[in-house]
Formats: structure tokens, C-alpha cells, sequence
């Protein structure tokens, strides 16, 4: 009698269609849209509103220049504090332009952005010399 029960369950589960053939480890993962660090850099800029750049900033490709900078210094172990000097022993990568500025607190949050986007690795350190500094 239970050799019939399992026969006839069998027979059912075939019948049904039941098999490991749709199996989640056969499925194709469906495909992500990726965003390039340099479009997620300049959606962060341009929703931030940054008051440094209400009259005059800098153009997209400007921008683009310092990221991959600051994350470059930030791996060879330098400070937010060279990488911003301007003068003297620093990096002289202040976000600046020759017809716009940008004001510290604003500097500030660009090189968060930049960071997060090129270089997440590092923004728990950047955020913490911020904060530090009283920055941030």
C-alpha cells in the first residue's frame, strides 16, 4: 500500500510539472543599471544647491578635475588639510576656478561627494578629519 501512495505521488508531482529545472541557481540575475562615479559625482553637485555657485561656479569638466585628485592624495596619506592648501607644502586642491569660488562649508561637502562617488574607502576617514577640525 505505500509503494501504491508513492508511486501515485510521483505520478502527480511528474504530472504537475514539478522539477528543479526553474531552479532559482539556473535563473540569469536580471541586469543593473550602473551609474558611472562621474554622473553620481555631478547628481549629488547639481542637487546640492550649493550656495558658493548661486551666481557663478564651475562648469562640469572643471569639476571632474578633483575628484580622482582627491582621492589620489587621499591613498598616497594625505589630510583634507593638504589636499585644500593652496600654498606652500599642499595639494592646491581647493575647489576654485579662475571666475568662481567656492566657500569652505561648500568645499567641504564637494569633497564628501567626490569621495563617496571615487573613493568610498576613504569617506569615514575624510568625514572624521572634518568633524575633527570642526569642518564638518
Amino acid at each position: 500500500m505505500r509503494r501504491t501512495v508513492a508511486v501515485c505521488l510521483l505520478a502527480c508531482l511528474a504530472l504537475a510539472g514539478c522539477s528543479n529545472s526553474g531552479s532559482s541557481a539556473d535563473a540569469k540575475p536580471s541586469p543593473r543599471k550602473t551609474v558611472s562615479k562621474e554622473a553620481a559625482f555631478l547628481k549629488a553637485v547639481h542637487t546640492a544647491n550649493l550656495r558658493s555657485w548661486t551666481d557663478k561656479g564651475p562648469t562640469d569638466d572643471e569639476l571632474l578635475e578633483y575628484p580622482q585628485q582627491w582621492c589620489d592624495g587621499l591613498a598616497a596619506g594625505h589630510s583634507v588639510k593638504w589636499l585644500f592648501t593652496m600654498f606652500g607644502d599642499g595639494g592646491g586642491l581647493y575647489p576654485i576656478g579662475e571666475h568662481w569660488g567656492t566657500y569652505k562649508a561648500d568645499a567641504n561637502a564637494v569633497l564628501v561627494m567626490g569621495v563617496r562617488a571615487y573613493c568610498p574607502e576613504n569617506l569615514a576617514d575624510v568625514k572624521e578629519q572634518l568633524r575633527a577640525s570642526g569642518d564638518y
